[in-house]
């Protein structure tokens, strides 16, 4: 059952569910005018929500479009518009037909050693980009990197960013996946440019290892594992755990910076590929199989 309504603006029909986002669900969308398909991302108002909730949500909404939009980079989600319906906004932007690196790890066990830093090379430059316009993405994790059809690498889901000049969580909402959220942001709502470096490299031990660094059964028991304890020991990771640990430092001046992340993920994305298919689907309680790009998804990927 499609949302009301069925077009917006006058020109983009809603087609189909694409997906969930950071406050609101994404669907796909055909614009008229410039004859191609788009994601338009609904925000999810909770029922019976009163006129400053409405506000709020309306706001953030805004600052995800305009935080979004700063950002010109091949490999983060571009913006177009943002549309107001029903009193509500609605943010248009590409539609990237992907996966998520979240449902390739779920479907297809851990992913091969070098590609894997070949993907976090891709988010590293989206990230990169994104502090250099002042703004902070805040929720760096599988579910946010997609892994598109053509093996483009897309950052995306702007929907907790942050400029950077507001270094502290000024307002009570959602801090994102406990499992990937970064430890000073966690004990003292403190959100930098390394938090989400803090992040990318919790997303790739999950991309590499097949979990996150911090999974545990319950958020309270991730968050104080994060906070009091080191990453679960490596298995797979090889020649990436120098790099992962050193993005997994709690002491935020103690972790890589860009540059040093660039170094080391540049000479493991170098490495010899362990396979050049991706895995058939696993049964369960059989040893991960690990995935692996194609030569044409990787270079398509750089």
């Amino acid at each position: 059952m499609f949302p009301q309504p069925t077009q917006l603006a006058g020109r983009y029909e809603m087609r189909a569910p694409a997906g969930q986002g950071g406050m609101g669900q994404v669907w796909l969308a055909y614009d008229r005018l410039l004859r191609r398909e788009v994601a338009i991302k609904q925000v999810t108002v909770p029922p019976k929500s009163d006129a400053q909730t409405l506000e709020l949500l309306c706001g953030l909404a805004l600052q995800e479009a305009q935080a979004a939009a700063q950002i010109s980079h091949s490999h983060a989600i571009r913006i177009y518009d943002i549309v107001q319906a029903d009193g509500l906004p609605w943010i248009v932007m590409e539609y990237v037909p992907s996966q998520t690196l979240h449902q390739i790890i779920r479907r297809g066990g851990p992913l091969d050693v070098g590609y894997t830093a070949t993907i976090g090379l891709a988010v590293l430059g989206a990230l990169e980009a994104a502090h250099r316009a002042g703004v902070l993405h805040r929720d760096v994790t599988p579910n946010n990197v997609l892994i598109g059809h053509d093996g483009r690498i897309v950052l995306a889901d702007f929907g907790l960013a942050t400029w950077a000049s507001e270094t502290t969580d000024s307002q009570a909402g959602p801090m994102g996946t406990a499992q990937y959220v970064a430890p000073e942001r966690a004990a003292e709502g403190l959100s930098t440019p390394a938090g989400d470096l803090w992040s990318l490299g919790a997303t790739l031990y999950a991309a590499v290892e097949g979990r996150s660094p911090y999974a545990r059964p319950t958020a309270s028991e991730t968050l104080e594992a994060l906070l009091t304890q080191p990453p679960d020991a490596f298995v797979r990771a090889g020649a990436l755990e120098p790099v992962i640990t050193g993005l997994l430092q709690k002491d935020p001046p103690r972790r890589l910076t860009v540059s040093a992340a660039r170094r080391g993920l540049l000479d493991v994305s170098r490495l010899p590929q362990t396979s050049s298919q991706p895995p058939a689907p696993r049964p369960r309680r059989r040893p991960a199989t690990v995935f692996a790009p194609t030569q044409r998804q990787l270079a398509l990927a750089h």
